[in-house]
C-alpha cells in the first residue's frame, strides 16, 4: 500500500491551511491502495535547526529531539507528501522550511506536490519550496507539481 501524507504548511492561529488539507485527506481516504495521513506541523513543535552537522552528513550521530525522531519517522514511513501552503511575504511559512531541513535521507526519492494560497495563488512560496524539495529528494528528479489558485479558496469556509 502507498503511504502519502498530508503536510499542513502553517502554524499559526486561525490557519487557513488544515481546511484544504483535510479536504484532500478526504478524498484521498476514498481511493484503493493509498493510505492517507495528515501530518500537522503543530503536532510537531521543531526547534529551530541548530545541530552541528546537516541531516545530509553520512555518520552523523542521531538527533536527540524526541519531537524530531517522530517526524523523521513519519517522514520515513511515508511514499510520497502533499504539502498544503500559504505564501507569507514572498516565501515559504519559517516553521515548514525548518521541518524539511530538519529530515534528509526521508525525503529521498519521494514525491512531493503542493497546493497552496494567499498573495499570487502561492506560487513565489511555492517556487522556493520546489527547489528545496528536488534537493531533498537528493536531486533525483522526484515527481513535483503545484495547484494554486486563488478562486479555489471559495470552497473551503472560513470559519
Amino acid at each position: 500500500m502507498t503511504t502519502i501524507s498530508v503536510i499542513v504548511g502553517s502554524t499559526r492561529e486561525g490557519r487557513f491551511s488544515e481546511k484544504p488539507a483535510r479536504w484532500i485527506l478526504q478524498h484521498l481516504e476514498k481511493r484503493g491502495g493509498i493510505e492517507a495521513r495528515l501530518l500537522d506541523l503543530r503536532e510537531f513543535p521543531m526547534p529551530f535547526f541548530d545541530q552541528p552537522l546537516p541531516p545530509a552528513m553520512p555518520g552523523r550521530p542521531p538527533y536527540e529531539h524526541d519531537v524530531v525522531k517522530r517526524r523523521t519517522t513519519a517522514i520515513g514511513s511515508s511514499d510520497g507528501f502533499i504539502f498544503v501552503t500559504p505564501e507569507y511575504n514572498y516565501g515559504a511559512p519559517a516553521v515548514l522550511k525548518n521541518a524539511i531541513d530538519w529530515v534528509y535521507p526521508e525525503w529521498n526519492r519521494k514525491a512531493a506536490a503542493f497546493v497552496s494560497y494567499d498573495s499570487a495563488m502561492g506560487a513565489r512560496g511555492v517556487q522556493q519550496l520546489r527547489e528545496t524539495a528536488i534537493r531533498a529528494s537528493n536531486g533525483t528528479g522526484s515527481l513535483v507539481r503545484q495547484h494554486s489558485r486563488s478562486d479555489s479558496l471559495g470552497a473551503f469556509p472560513r470559519q
